[in-house]
């Protein structure tokens, strides 16, 4: 008797276990169909993920699109940054400790701000690059193919009004780089333009030499440095800093650059990496 209540004990339990599994497969099934009837629903191409536009000839300019974050070299070069502008309490900042320090640098322009403040920028960008960094500081990423390219065009044409400079080169707000990017990148002839390193101004409150010694200690050869010429006030450490980090990094025996510049000069000597 106990046996046999053992042994009907074991069958149930694996009938039971059975019937489990063959739920779990069906319902692993089932979620799956969900999810990819779900994707279905999205524009899969031209959608923000995609990277292509429906079926027909692909007008993306020369077929190609470079990515960088900075570059290998044995040359200590550094490409410096900003993004955001222009602002009226911080552009002019900026571009003054510059041109006191004979110091060139790349901006990443808000097309809707250098409309607005095409007067911060008009005439003092010569010894600078102009980039694009979307039309109003939106997540591109986010937007379908030809969303993006309207938003990047526009602020194309503002920038080159405000400065009279065409940009070449693109940030994405966040550095979030979708398919749909990609796409109305290569459809501009841009080079997409990350960074090997960001201001950290938040861990340095009310301390810019504090910043300043951080970053320079940071830089290395072929670094792209991203900087902010808008945001709050905690932000401002790194511009008041900007000085000590320029003496700081040419004490190391470093050469400012935009970053085409630092570009042209690596293609010599190696690959972006």
């Amino acid at each position: 008797m106990a046996g046999g209540a053992g042994r009907w004990d074991r069958r149930a339990v694996l009938r039971r276990s059975a019937l489990l599994l063959g739920g779990a497969a069906v319902g692993s099934f089932a979620t799956a169909e969900s999810t990819w009837v779900a994707d279905r629903r999205l524009p899969i191409a031209g959608g923000p993920a995609s990277a292509t536009l429906g079926n027909r000839h692909q007008d993306v300019g020369t077929g190609g699109l470079q990515v960088v974050w900075g570059v290998r070299t044995e040359e200590p070069l550094v490409a410096l940054t900003f993004d955001d502008g222009p602002r009226p309490q911080w552009t002019p900042m900026v571009l003054d400790t510059l041109d006191e320090h004979r110091v060139p640098a790349t901006f990443f322009l808000v097309g809707e701000r250098a409309r607005e403040h095409a007067a911060l920028v008009r005439g003092r960008m010569d010894a600078h690059e102009v980039g694009n960094h979307s039309w109003a500081h939106r997540d591109l990423a986010r937007m379908d193919a030809a969303t993006v390219y309207d938003d990047l065009r526009r602020s194309h044409d503002a920038i080159t009004a405000a400065t009279g400079s065409a940009p070449r080169l693109l940030r994405p707000p966040w550095g979030h780089l979708g398919g749909s990017v990609l796409y109305a990148s290569a459809r501009l002839g841009y080079r997409l333009v990350l960074w090997t390193l960001q201001m950290v101004e938040g861990e340095f409150p009310h301390d810019p030499a504090g910043h300043a010694r951080r970053i320079v200690a940071d830089v290395r050869p072929g670094t792209i440095l991203l900087g902010h010429d808008v945001g709050n006030d905690g932000r401002l450490v790194a511009l008041r800093g900007l000085p000590d980090m320029i003496n700081g990094l040419r004490a190391r025996g470093y050469t400012f650059v935009t970053v085409s510049d630092l570009l042209r000069r690596a293609a010599t000597s190696g690959a972006a990496r």
